[in-house]
């Protein structure tokens, strides 16, 4: 957005700077101050402090330093980064008072006493101590229900506010395309649909209504703008190699559905370059299509150290598009970048840019001009404080509880059940094994804080059986030793110890009545491949160490099994799903992990989640998402086509029946929405929920189209024998796609519309809708 800025001016009559006033709109005060600021002022603007506040901020003895900050942010400063892990680690109440003391330097001691932001990582709870812990988003969008995603990012946001926050860098909205990429975990799945409707939930429940004036609401930030989700080779932060079609119809489209109806205030550009053209030097991408296209009027954010990546830095890589961090910061302010995350490295230099005539000061003054409005529109130049007594209330702690186990018993998917093994039919006296190396794991994936509270799997069977039942332990083996998700080094278990433990893992199972299988991946499996020394991708999609020959020795028991998977990325199970009795993929859920399985499997609570990523056979079989074109998927020699579990499915304890699918109007012209409705009941004994999806594909098209997309869907709780009709609007944008001539449209002919219980064609019902 271009701002024409008033020359600053002071009210006579009020005796005090325009950009003071109240009166005036946050462009108009935004504008004032622009224009009262020096060059090194604004530049301040479009910088963070996060691994440098150590150096910035306080003293030897750990104190925060008014004699440090005078002399190296005289200028101020735009944000700071992750106050939570100031001084090794802060409380909820330390992280309050140490926000306002910091504010108070900012508003009282600079010359224009303009207010910092801080920011935080939000991902799946504020990353900080004692904050509560919900299932990473890849479970949450298992959950297939919007209303508990905006619940639980509301509750982070006023966690988050009470302790002086201002910006989440959350939501994630890439398309996970690429199940070898360690990142999966952080997404809402593979379909762009699904995405924008979990990243609108998280957008609205982070910035409720959008004025903030409650003091309960942040800044939300889109990322990793853009196609992060498809990296060559599972390789974090590799080229993305993607026609502007399918960058538009695929990954783009989460983004564009998200700020055409929420306006979220931030978003972070990706590390990836498309088509040879790093997203933090790409005008295209961050000023013609998210600027003048989407109209998109809030900040754009670096993901952190991603500007200096546009030279290179040593410990993970560079795009060489720039010889320095002169030219990268260049090229991210002419391509539109407002703020340098997480520390000043490339944008210090942009005042000498500005005064050697490198780069024009209207550009710079544009987007300070943004940083400026935000700070108006959130009301931090007349409140910049928060009340530290708010962070200690131990009531909310406990409805928040009551929520993370919700959305832990809404992510839980089952997958198999056969012979109806599940829920357990336990009498006194049984004996439950529960084996394997996550069943008395702390597991919550990356991006995590610190909860209060937390139960394993067997803890919440212990707690769920009583006295009643006897439950034996065995880890079976490893899959790491130790570690976590923030540790560099990954230690490799030793085999003849693992060996050792899966000995006593099958002589504790004979003496068993069911075994509980607790396998997957944990944290240092699946990450972030931040650097070449932190490592998270792989080129093998099986279980890890020697996971499958625990599973083999349990399986040759003969007992009955429940396989339980935890892991942030899909995992090939192809050897042994069939000889499994029940499988539960159960992804990360947070702090209630324990209680949350125990209820399911003691039949306390029906689980209806659903796969929001595909599973696929082998690594061999990616890529696997559902939404392929017609000649994508001939066949492979000796070996299925299909997924081993396909987006969308996931079964419940009860059945359902659909029928009756109808058309409202089964001709329509190309701009005229209709509806679909279709019949669900509840054909078994137990209440449970359905999630009722609908796909479309258009039959015939100017340029090939996915065999189906979802396009609507409904999570339907029904007690037995109820029944319910649910209607799903197809609306002009449903049908829409980018023709033969680069342009969005609806084209004429057929549609199929496919309403059931997963994207596979067995559980669809279909009818064809003509357009005119």
């Amino acid at each position: 957005m271009i701002y024409n800025l008033p020359a600053a001016e002071t009210l006579e009559s009020e005796k005090i700077p325009r950009y003071r006033d109240q009166r005036f709109s946050p462009e108009e005060r935004a504008g004032d101050l622009l224009g009262r600021m020096t060059i090194e002022e604004k530049v301040a603007q479009m910088l963070c402090i996060w691994g440098q506040k150590k150096l910035m901020l306080f003293d030897r003895d750990g104190e925060l330093s008014s004699e440090k900050m005078r002399s190296l942010l005289k200028d101020g400063i735009g944000q700071i980064g992750r106050l939570s892990d100031s001084c090794g680690g802060l409380g909820p109440l330390e992280m309050a008072n140490l926000a306002n003391e910091i504010q108070k330097f900012f508003v009282e001691q600079t010359r224009l006493g303009i207010p910092v932001v801080f920011h935080e990582e939000c991902l799946h709870g504020l990353v900080a101590k004692h904050a509560t812990s919900y299932p990473q988003p890849i479970g949450l969008a298992s959950t297939f229900d919007p209303e508990i995603v905006e619940k639980i990012y509301s509750s982070i946001a006023e966690d988050a506010r009470s302790r002086g926050v201002h910006q989440a860098l959350t939501p994630v909205l890439d398309v996970a395309r690429e199940p070898r990429w360690g990142r999966v975990e952080e997404t809402f799945g593979e379909d762009p649909y699904l995405i924008s409707r979990m990243g609108i939930a998280a957008v609205e429940g982070f910035q409720g209504n959008g004025d903030f004036k409650d003091k309960k609401h942040i800044m939300a930030t889109l990322k990793h703008f853009a196609a992060h989700g498809q990296p060559e080779s599972g390789s974090n932060c590799g080229p993305v190699n993607v026609s502007e079609r399918l960058l538009r119809d695929v990954f783009l489209f989460p983004f564009q559905e998200v700020i055409g109806r929420c306006r979220p205030q931030s978003v972070m550009a990706s590390y990836n370059e498309i088509d040879g053209v790093p997203s933090h030097a790409n005008k295209w991408l961050l000023r013609d299509v998210l600027r003048r296209e989407w109209g998109f009027d809030g900040t754009v954010v670096s993901d952190y150290y991603a500007i200096t990546e546009l030279d290179t830095r040593e410990e993970t890589h560079g795009h060489r598009v720039a010889n320095d961090k002169n030219e990268a910061a260049a090229l991210a302010v002419n391509s539109g970048v407002n703020v340098e995350l997480p520390d000043p490295d490339c944008y210090p230099g942009v005042a000498d840019l500005v005064r050697d005539g490198v780069l024009d000061e209207k550009v710079v003054d544009d987007l300070v001009a943004v940083v400026l409005r935000q700070k108006f529109e959130f009301g931090l130049f007349e409140d910049p404080y928060v009340d530290p007594g708010l962070t200690q209330n131990e009531a909310r702690l406990e409805e928040e509880r009551k929520l993370a186990l919700q959305a832990a018993h809404e992510t839980i998917t089952l997958l198999r059940n056969e012979q109806n093994l599940l829920p357990l039919q336990i009498q006194k006296g049984d004996t439950i094994a529960v084996i394997g190396p996550n069943a008395d794991r702390r597991l919550l994936g990356g991006y995590s804080g610190q909860p209060r509270y937390y139960t394993t799997v067997l803890e919440g069977i212990k707690e769920k059986a009583g006295r009643l039942i006897n439950v034996k332990y065995s880890e079976g083996c490893k899959i790491t030793v130790g570690g976590s998700w923030n540790d560099d080094a990954v230690t490799f278990p030793d085999p003849d110890e693992d060996r050792k433990s899966i000995r006593d893992a099958v002589e504790i199972s004979q003496d068993s009545d069911v075994v509980v299988l607790v396998l997957g991946g944990n944290e240092q499996t699946s990450r972030e491949a931040w650097s070449k020394i932190h490592l998270g991708d792989r080129t093998s999609l099986d279980l890890f160490g020697r996971q499958k020959e625990l599973a083999e020795a349990i399986l040759s028991v003969g007992k009955p099994v429940v396989l339980v998977l935890f892991n942030g990325r899909p995992v090939s199970i192809s050897s042994i799903n069939s000889r499994m009795n029940a499988i539960l993929e159960c992804w990360y859920l947070g702090q209630e992990t324990g209680r949350a399985i125990a209820d399911v499997l003691f039949g306390d609570y029906n689980p209806g989640g659903k796969l929001p990523i595909s599973i696929p056979r082998s690594v061999g079989h990616i890529p696997s998402f559902y939404n392929y074109k017609p000649s994508a998927r001939r066949g492979f020699l000796d070996d299925q086509i299909s997924p081993l579990y396909q987006f969308g499915y996931g079964l419940s304890y009860t059945s359902f029946e659909f029928r009756n699918l109808t058309l409202s109007k089964t001709k329509i012209n190309r701009d005229e929405p209709t509806s679909i409705s279709i019949d669900l009941k509840n054909t078994g004994n137990r209440a449970g929920s359905e999630v009722v999806q609908m796909y479309i594909h258009d039959v015939s098209s100017s340029v090939t189209r996915p065999v189906k997309e979802l396009k609507g869907f409904e999570r339907v709780w029904l007690d037995p024998g109820d029944s319910r009709t649910v209607t799903l609007a197809i609306l002009p944008e449903h049908l829409a796609f980018t023709n033969i001539e680069r342009k969005h449209v609806v084209e004429p002919g057929d549609f199929e519309i496919m309403v059931g219980s997963s994207s596979r064609d067995e559980d669809l019902l279909k009818t064809i809708l003509r357009v005119m």
